[in-house]
């Protein structure tokens, strides 16, 4: 089945053929991994196979793993298990961070135009709380693909004795992701970015660190997570884990691509804003402006030419709205609200970026106030 031309895997990634089969079997197979007869037993192996898995993908402890219902639970978890100490993220967060915290944040750190974190202002923060703080910075932003110095960040951090979160859910899969050197005390992966099964995330937490189970009862994910585990989601998700390195290397196609497509639009039309562009971003993500054209017409008007593409997050409800990660960096409201996100991934091709670029092209000519007659 045809599906159109396919340029937001930044909200989802197409799911593997494998995973698809993997998935169907163990939900044939039943049984529930807290039971002790054969198929419960073979049901806690399919869990603890995958969390090897995950583990094996991203350097951690398989028992740092804990089993979630997505990222945005894992990032909740995050943030409300540590409720007494003062909270301090950065301005560009990922809704599901930005929703839980909104009540309890006492500092909110800047970005630079670039889209890089003010380390100055992070420092000051630090400096300004009345104890060790929870700090929660993504590590790859979802929309503009920029990339933060983690690793400087968690050793700032641990300076003055506070904790350290990351969202790593748009980095792990297109990135190299390694827990133990960024040196976080916590970090969020889902497995739909994948190419696992949407529904299905983790939250790793530093072996040591103790952290309240905010759902309770049953005892699973070592008491800190109750409910019986999503067996073939968590299956599927360990298998897109495996089968993430094989694909690695297509993601340096995928930047060539990008690097391209930026290129012949900012020389057709040398107004374009191009987010991040300076800076360390995904290889796959470019946020760009059409001027004059608002996000949600360029949304449509691909949508009708058959390309998907974005503006913003894709977990806003359908809401296309001035993105406030372009009004950190900078923007303003009209030049955010100009925004589209695209991103490629395993199975963009030349061809598919043509297309875009030259459907790009003829939207501007028709819709742009500057070819206004």
């Amino acid at each position: 089945m045809n599906n159109g031309i396919y340029l937001d895997y930044n909200a989802t990634c197409t799911i593997r053929a494998e995973v698809i089969d993997l998935v169907a079997f163990v939900m044939a197979e039943g049984g529930n991994p807290s039971s002790v007869h054969g198929r419960g037993r073979r049901a806690r192996n399919r869990v603890e196979d995958a969390r090897s898995q995950i583990a094996k993908l991203i350097d951690c402890k398989a028992q740092e793993i804990i089993f979630t219902s997505g990222g945005t639970e894992a990032n909740n978890m995050a943030l409300n298990s540590f409720s007494g100490r003062p909270l301090i993220v950065s301005d560009a967060e990922h809704d599901s961070i930005l929703a839980p915290a909104m009540p309890h944040i006492t500092y909110s750190v800047a970005f630079n135009a670039d889209g890089s974190l003010q380390l100055e202002d992070l420092e000051t923060a630090l400096k300004q709380v009345p104890s060790a703080p929870l700090v929660s910075v993504m590590l790859a932003n979802n929309e503009t693909g920029v990339c933060q110095s983690i690793k400087q960040i968690a050793e700032l951090v641990h300076e003055f004795g506070g904790i350290i979160h990351t969202d790593a859910i748009q980095a792990v899969g297109k990135i190299a992701v390694n827990f133990k050197e960024l040196g976080v005390d916590m970090m969020s992966i889902s497995g739909h970015k994948i190419g696992g099964p949407q529904g299905q995330g983790a939250l790793i937490v530093r072996e040591g660190l103790a952290i309240e189970a905010r759902q309770k009862g049953g005892g699973q994910e070592l008491g800190r997570r109750g409910g019986t585990e999503n067996v073939a989601g968590i299956a599927g998700f360990g298998l897109a884990a495996e089968m993430v390195e094989a694909d690695m290397a297509k993601y340096d196609t995928a930047k060539r691509l990008r690097d391209a497509m930026e290129a012949e639009l900012a020389s057709y039309c040398p107004e374009i804003t191009i987010y991040g562009k300076e800076t360390n971003r995904l290889p796959n993500t470019s946020c760009l402006s059409m001027p004059g054209v608002r996000s949600e017409l360029q949304v449509m008007n691909f949508d009708l030419a058959g390309i998907a593409i974005s503006a913003g997050s894709a977990c806003s409800s359908g809401k296309v709205k001035a993105s406030h990660v372009l009004t950190s960096m900078g923007a303003n409201e009209t030049e955010a609200s100009e925004a589209i996100r695209v991103s490629l991934g395993r199975e963009t091709t030349q061809s598919d970026i043509d297309k875009f670029v030259e459907t790009w092209k003829k939207l501007y000519q028709k819709k742009s106030p500057k070819f206004a007659a």
